[in-house]
């Protein structure tokens, strides 16, 4: 069919045309029977959000994501556009992609009665098939159904002709899926200008209907709290979408840390147990009353916070010079406090932001620690620290230097093993399990650990003593 380039030779192929519904829904059909990957690159959400995506497109229902900030709505939605058909063939030249078997613009079916088999036919990818816009509240209906344009007036056609049209985004999405972001942004005419695209499927302007019988596939997104009468949607419009999908934070810590080690753009080496550590850290914020949590804690926190992770240690190494990048514990907390922007929090935490921050990172450490090395032997560790060795490290210790106070420390292996780099570890991940356990055992109270300039010594704890 690639070869087809008029009307004729497409109908040798035996092509026959499909809705963007029918489409979907086969596609979506063939890789449930194959399984393949429906939603490649979607994580956290296969058995609550997915089931119910796979159903509303199965019935061929328009849709609305509603979850907070950060749940992957947009992710999710460009996904979907995954199961398009990879090449259609359009009228060539038609503004708003005519299915040659079937043309509706006026312009199309025009050339269709003059040219007939000899209609020329260009094949459009699934990846121009998508088209997306953020809603505002200065969006026009110009801007999504379309305007008079007044050069065409001015050639000479008159005002009532369907030719002197110009296209808004919603038309030119013919023949593929509308993504509509924030959709309750929306000023609420324009909001009634979606009435007939998502029922009747035609579109109205400038006082004259144009029938237009799109054929497209529209998917909204909205916070929840937005997305009622008392928020900023009409309810007619509601009405009209087939279906209503919640999406979420993720649950899992492993969902939270393979959506890290996809998304996260790091350019140093951060192991999983840092990124263990950020996935706790995330899960408290969103678990802590300090916290608005209708705002919420976007996933792009934690992206942020991993590749902020991984510059820091970078940086560690180009200036003491080290020869690998390796993230270590340390280098969490002189970064975490940058990303306070991305934070609401409650009125009557003003003053302790920073702290209440510092309190949820070392939690997630504790926590991260006890699920990475409880049970593991770590007298070891303990033990050079007993004899009176006072460790010290931070962003002025190299890996060697780090290693180099510590001696031969027996369990060392085993704690390589535990948090995943496995033999051949080189010096800077030894630095890394190293620093890792010197403040897990620290946050179990069982060394001291002291903050001097910048820099953090551990050594043996102090004597509680009592009453003399």
């Amino acid at each position: 069919m690639t070869l087809a380039h008029n009307l004729g030779s497409l109908r040798a192929t035996g092509y026959e045309a499909r809705t963007v519904k029918e489409e979907l829904r086969d596609n979506l059909l063939h890789r449930l029977r194959s399984n393949e990957e429906p939603f490649p690159g979607i994580v956290g959400f296969g058995d609550t959000v997915l089931p119910d995506l796979e159903t509303a497109l199965l019935a061929g229902h328009d849709l609305v994501l509603l979850g907070e900030r950060g749940q992957g709505k947009t992710r999710l939605m460009r996904t979907v556009a995954g199961l398009l058909d990879e090449w259609v063939p359009v009228i060539a030249g038609c503004e708003i992609n005519d299915d040659p078997l079937r043309p509706v613009c006026v312009r199309c079916r025009r050339l269709a009665d003059e040219r007939g088999d000899d209609l020329p036919v260009s094949w459009l990818h699934r990846d121009d098939r998508y088209a997306e816009k953020l809603a505002t509240p200065d969006t026009s209906v110009g801007d999504l159904i379309g305007d008079v344009d007044p050069v065409k007036v001015a050639e000479g056609r008159t005002l009532g002709d369907p030719e002197t049209v110009h296209y808004g985004l919603v038309p030119r999405g013919n023949r593929g899926i509308f993504g509509l972001n924030e959709l309750p942004d929306l000023a609420e005419r324009i909001q009634v200008a979606l009435f007939n695209v998502l029922e009747e499927r035609d579109i109205q302007i400038r006082g004259y209907s144009l029938r237009l019988p799109l054929d497209l596939f529209l998917i909204a997104t909205a916070n929840p709290e937005d997305y009622t009468n008392r928020g900023r949607i009409i309810t007619p419009l509601k009405d009209r979408f087939g279906a209503e999908i919640r999406t979420h934070y993720l649950s899992e810590i492993t969902d939270e840390v393979a959506l890290l080690r996809q998304e996260a753009q790091v350019a140093a080496e951060v192991g999983d147990h840092l990124l263990e550590v950020i996935a706790h850290l995330t899960a408290n914020l969103r678990e802590s009353s300090s916290i608005d949590q209708r705002s919420g804690i976007s996933a792009r926190f934690a992206i942020a916070a991993a590749e902020s992770v991984a510059a820091a240690a970078l940086r560690r190494s180009a200036r003491l010079g080290d020869s690998t990048a390796v993230a270590r514990v340390g280098d969490l907390a002189p970064v975490v406090p940058t990303l306070l922007g991305k934070i609401e929090f409650e009125l009557g935490e003003e003053g302790r932001e920073r702290a209440l921050l510092d309190h949820l990172l070392r939690l997630a450490v504790a926590t991260t620690f006890r699920d990475r090395l409880a049970g593991e032997d770590l007298s070891g560790f303990t033990a050079v620290i007993g004899e009176g060795t006072l460790i010290e490290t931070g962003d002025q210790t190299t890996a060697d230097r780090l290693l180099d106070q510590v001696g031969p420390v027996a369990g060392l292996a085993r704690v390589l093993d535990r948090l995943g780099y496995h033999d051949g570890a080189d010096r800077g991940q030894a630095a890394a399990a190293v620093e890792f356990v010197l403040e897990g055992l620290h946050l179990t109270r069982r060394i001291d650990k002291d903050l001097i300039d910048g820099r953090a010594v551990y050594g043996p704890t102090e004597p509680r003593g009592g009453l003399e």
